[in-house]
């Protein structure tokens, strides 16, 4: 799964990047958790824009809003099966602004190290989402979406059984086109990424509350090694 992941980058490089326009509000993140709001890029008959949307994705049917904190994962292999998903993967896709995540190693004695990981040329990324709009019963909406997770590549396999589907950039706009596409197109976008591109380093234990968010979490506790 992908429980937490930072977007730690000025406005300029990440509007640079995607070529769109960040809220106003935007500040660096360094350990963005489920339920906390992120940025998403988006692209439907409004145009293509980075909006802010809440992690768990609350489908447009639910009753009860609560069901976006076991939705804030998606896995790539059940999304044309799942009712919590399978309208959202025709039409509503995503972009979920990125710069790295974090993961947790177990270690020989039984504890969990955390590790974050990022590409080798520190650029920002997309993560495959998908969103929603939700509308509560006294009139409240709210925007949410999920991160998609599928099988973990060389680098991280040795660490967790899932890893979030990050898009390569020349793959972005296919994903993002908001036209139908076929389960098979979609598929081929959803593959693990490219393990020679990706570091991971230990990082400090302060990652593991939400109450930590500063450049703490991110820093080595020894220099990036575990690279292919």
């Amino acid at each position: 799964m992908c429980g937490r992941f930072t977007l730690t980058l000025s406005a300029e490089q990440i509007e640079a990047r995607f070529g769109v326009s960040l809220p106003v509000s935007y500040k660096p993140r360094y350990n963005i958790a489920p339920t906390q709001e992120i940025l998403a890029l988006i692209s439907d008959a409004q145009g293509r824009r980075i909006e802010n949307f809440r992690w768990g994705l609350i489908p447009h049917w639910a009753k009860d809003p609560k069901i976006a904190q076991r939705l804030i994962n998606a896995r790539a292999e059940t999304l044309w099966e799942k009712p919590s998903f399978r309208d959202a993967v025709q039409s509503r896709r995503c972009l979920i602004l990125a710069d790295g995540f974090y993961e947790w190693r177990q270690t020989p004695q039984g504890k969990k190290t955390p590790v974050y990981v990022r590409l080798r040329s520190k650029e920002p990324f997309g993560f495959a989402g998908l969103w929603e709009t939700w509308h509560s019963p006294d009139g409240q909406t709210l925007k949410t979406c999920t991160i998609i997770t599928t099988e973990p590549n060389e680098l991280l396999r040795p660490i967790h059984n899932r890893m979030p589907v990050i898009v390569p950039k020349e793959l972005e706009e296919r994903w993002l086109d908001p036209s139908p596409k076929t389960r098979a197109e979609l598929e081929r976008l959803l593959c693990p990424y490219r393990a020679e591109e990706l570091e991971l380093y230990d990082v400090s234990a302060a990652v593991n509350s939400p109450s930590n968010d500063g450049p703490e979490c991110i820093q080595p506790i020894e220099q990036p090694k575990r690279s292919l």
